[in-house]
């Protein structure tokens, strides 16, 4: 089994500050990480995975998570001692993504919950966590920190840049922000800007959030449990298909005398919880609207314009059943890009597919970076 070990490292201090898209300072700046692989005497052998909304640094392998890591990520005492990465099927000798050839890198993103800095991190100026007062930031902000993670690092260039959903949305990025350090990118189930689709469901989660009682402006004391909860549940029905829902749970009714009557209110309802237990509401708030604003067109003249400005060797993948980011996305992306390639993954799963269908991407992906 791939071992895996976080860290964390402090990239921006108040003698080299951030500075974010919308001008805003963040005085102190910490990434969570993990890598795989060994990093060639080039340094360009390097993979970078960016994860999707509720994800982490681990992506891959087990995880060994240290009693001074805990303290600083409190939300991985949900983690139960090694517990495969959200990727495990993608990463590793003989995979798409094999560790033996490539050095893999996986940052949490800015905003989140899991070691990088975000509302649950203390305000430099008060010591308490910055909560609702941790400024909005973009995709474009957390990929400029990842690509100071990789300066840190020492690595060079970048044989690819991969992700799914938001991942997705960071990985176009890279293409665009950075084309001198990528080979290649493969968004995976993204567009090339959020439609209002998708700003609509991402609204939904954040109005169940405002509107529990324990919300308070988000100077909460503790999560506003039943808000996030339902948020996620929003979320997962958008995640999955009506076909899918169906295979599984049908109109199966719940063995036990509980307020779930059937098997998918039950489903929905274990998955708000279980987010409860990892998951900061502020974070929710901070990132689903950084995923609204996502738009590579703004302030570069569209979205033509700014796709026909990727150099790298792109594949986009779409699936056939995603309902949030469908397929005509996804070939936008490649019609648009001038080294762009569209392929499918065929599933019943909707968006969610890009975290279950593993042999289809491992044939897709590993098709691809032979000719990078």
């Amino acid at each position: 089994m791939l071992k895996s070990k976080t860290q964390i490292v402090q990239l921006f201090d108040e003698q080299s500050p951030f500075t974010l898209q919308s001008g805003l300072i963040l005085k102190e700046l910490k990434v969570a990480y993990e890598t795989y692989g060994t990093l060639n005497s080039a340094a360009d052998n390097a993979i970078l995975i960016c994860h999707a909304l509720t994800g982490d640094a681990h992506a891959a392998g087990q995880t060994e998570l240290s009693t001074e890591i805990l303290k600083e990520i409190p939300f991985y005492r949900a983690k139960k001692p090694g517990q495969p990465g959200w990727w495990d099927g993608l990463i590793g000798p003989e995979k798409a993504l094999n560790t033996d050839r490539y050095f893999v890198v996986c940052s949490n993103i800015l905003g989140s919950c899991y070691g990088t800095t975000g509302p649950v991190s203390p305000n430099p100026q008060s010591t308490k966590p910055f909560g609702p007062q941790f400024p909005q930031v973009t995709v474009r902000d957390m990929v400029r920190v990842q690509k100071a993670l990789l300066d840190y690092l020492g690595i060079k260039q970048l044989v690819t840049v991969i992700g799914g959903s938001l991942g997705g949305m960071m990985t176009l990025e890279w293409g665009i922000m950075f084309p001198e350090r990528v080979r290649s990118i493969i968004p995976i189930a993204a567009p090339a800007a959020h439609s209002a689709w998708a700003i609509g469901f991402n609204h939904l989660a954040r109005q169940a959030i405002v509107n529990d009682p324990d919300w308070k402006d988000g100077y909460y004391t503790r999560q506003p449990e039943k808000g996030l909860a339902l948020a996620r549940q929003i979320a997962m029905l958008s995640y999955r298909t009506q076909p899918s829902f169906q295979q599984r749970f049908g109109r199966k009714l719940q063995n036990s005398e509980r307020t779930d009557f059937f098997q998918v209110e039950s489903y929905l309802s274990y998955q708000g919880k279980k987010l409860v237990g990892r998951f900061d509401a502020n974070s929710m708030m901070v990132l689903t609207r950084a995923m609204d604003t996502h738009d590579v067109g703004a302030e570069r003249g569209g979205i033509q314009a700014a796709l026909q400005s990727v150099s790298a060797k792109t594949l986009a993948i779409g699936i056939d059943s995603d309902l949030l980011y469908p397929i005509s996305e996804q070939k936008e992306i490649a019609a648009l890009v001038p080294q762009g390639t569209y392929r499918e993954i065929h599933s019943v799963n909707g968006h969610d597919a890009f975290l279950i269908e593993y042999d289809q991407l491992n044939v897709l992906i590993g098709e691809f970076l032979k000719g990078i």
